[in-house]
């Protein structure tokens, strides 16, 4: 077993590819036809976006992130060598600062952001580096 794919449902899939790319330098991979399902490069795991429509099919009764109510109780962790400068490219794209960089007892920084529709977004040196 591997953990092949993370997938966010978003009101607009289109926008949320394009906030991921413009905040965190991801690459697109893939967007379907229709816009419903969109996959973005970003390592050994894919961040997959898919339309709020698509879940309610499914009839699971999830929480719909928004930026107006508290962040669901999951987050990504995006690792990098320089936190305060991921951190401020993303608020500058647009991301809503959650909590600025801070070095944890453990020697790692942590950083937390809110993508567009209020998903709450780890930005983190790696553990030991």
């Amino acid at each position: 077993m591997r953990l092949g794919y993370v997938i966010i449902h978003v009101p607009d899939v289109p926008a949320a590819l394009a906030f991921y790319e413009r905040a965190f330098g991801f690459k697109r991979r893939f967007l379907a036809p229709g816009g419903e399902y969109g996959e973005l490069q970003s390592g050994g795991t894919t961040l997959a976006f898919a339309a709020e429509t698509l879940i309610a099919q499914y009839a699971l009764g999830v929480r719909e992130n928004r930026p107006n109510q508290a962040p669901a109780a999951v987050e990504i962790g995006l690792v990098t060598d320089d936190v305060a400068a991921a951190y401020a490219k993303a608020i500058a794209a647009g991301a809503t600062a959650a909590k600025p960089p801070a070095e944890k007892p453990w020697g790692q920084t942590v950083a937390y952001v809110r993508d567009l529709n209020g998903f709450l977004v780890e930005i983190c040196s790696p553990i030991g580096a």
